[in-house]
């Protein structure tokens, strides 16, 4: 039947504003917007790209520097533009030669390190240039990615405090104050995420708690829909989500979501819901392993242990404004492992998930 729908989804776009796709704890569903609509522009669909972007930071040469960067793949896959990489590469030169601009977003005690970060990539930009000239595809493609894993380091610097506050209706929920790095193995093999408490405190706050209780340890995969959804989180038991040891209560997440534009989250409705259908998240559903928070049907703040892999499939959901955005919270996305999650399925397991980096960004309520 799925292939069927899949086929006819393909056909036409407008026949995916009457598709309903089910996902939440049990059999939540959610009914499309009629504002969807194909993207204006090439839309991001790389994770680490999109969590680039979703630093709070204002440094526009560093902005221009990633996206010469960022448009080199863009560029390979559309025929092997070289004259354009090469322009790429010769804008990134001269932002680079302009370091003071760069430098004037980075606190005076991380300066020294963001310099050399800068020399070094100066000196990668001047050797890709080289390998252009050899019309190298892989080569290309790993130096720019090499270039790109710099900038993060670059613009992770520039970030010097934590954007804002969370309501504190909230304060009883573990809160993360960054980022975070997780590491799960599975049967398949190893997945790496990185999840943003830059853009979803709350969500991502859960999330990173649970992992270092150990409580996905052994779960089983229990839905997956080919080219949308692979999800997990529900525990062992008559219990659909996490009981707080300290409360005994089923502990609720509120729906979360960063709006471009906006200084704090929107809580509690989705954008739909805010009559906001054209606004963009700062993390939106646009790339495969998309990290996201289940929830009840109709609950936008019931969600609480189970999340769902978003399995990117732009014939039917396209990145720049499909059906999910605004409606469930990202609040990371997959680095590395893609093989891995493109084989995973239902009743595969999470043998284990650790926090490998972050966790002291992690923020406990404080009991009363």
């Amino acid at each position: 039947m799925f292939k069927i729908l899949k086929s006819w989804l393909k056909n036409s776009l407008m026949t995916i504003l009457l598709v309903t796709i089910f996902l939440g704890i049990s059999t939540a569903a959610w009914s499309p917007s009629s504002q969807a609509a194909l993207p204006s522009r090439n839309p991001i669909t790389e994770g680490k790209a999109l969590l680039r972007y979703a630093l709070p930071i204002d440094n526009k040469p560093v902005r221009e520097l990633q996206a010469s960067l960022e448009d080199i793949s863009t560029q390979l896959r559309a025929n092997r533009r070289w004259r354009a990489i090469s322009s790429d590469l010769k804008k990134a030169s001269r932002i680079l030669s302009q370091s003071s601009k760069i430098l004037a977003s980075v606190p005076p005690e991380r300066q020294p390190q963001a310099q050399a970060w800068i020399n070094e990539l100066q000196s990668g930009v001047d050797s890709l240039q080289e390998i252009v000239k050899l019309k190298d595809k892989e080569q290309i493609l790993q130096g720019r990615n090499q270039l790109l894993d710099l900038v993060t380091e670059l613009e992770e610097s520039m970030v010097t405090e934590y954007p804002f506050e969370v309501p504190a209706e909230y304060s009883n929920l573990p809160q993360l104050k960054g980022r975070a790095t997780i590491a799960f193995a599975t049967n398949k093999g190893n997945l790496t995420v990185v999840v943003d408490g830059y853009s979803a405190p709350v969500t991502a706050g859960n999330f990173v708690d649970l992992v270092q209780r150990g409580f996905y340890n052994g779960l089983e995969f229990t839905r997956a829909e080919e080219s949308y959804v692979l999800q997990t989180g529900d525990p062992q038991g008559k219990e659909v989500g996490f009981i707080d040891p300290n409360t005994n209560q089923y502990r609720a997440i509120p729906l979360e979501i960063l709006v471009e534009g906006d200084r704090e989250p929107t809580y509690g409705i989705t954008l739909e819901q805010a009559g906001r259908y054209l606004d963009m998240p700062v993390l939106p559903f646009s790339s495969f392993g998309a990290l996201a928070m289940a929830r009840p049907e109709s609950e936008v703040n019931g969600g609480s242990s189970q999340f769902f892999f978003f399995l990117f499939e732009p014939e039917l959901t396209p990145a720049g404004r499909n059906l999910l955005d605004g409606r469930y919270a990202v609040f990371g996305y997959l680095i590395d492992g893609r093989e891995v999650l493109d084989q995973l399925k239902q009743g595969d397991t999470i043998k284990t998930a650790a926090v490998i980096e972050g966790i002291e960004n992690l923020v406990q309520p404080q009991e009363t």
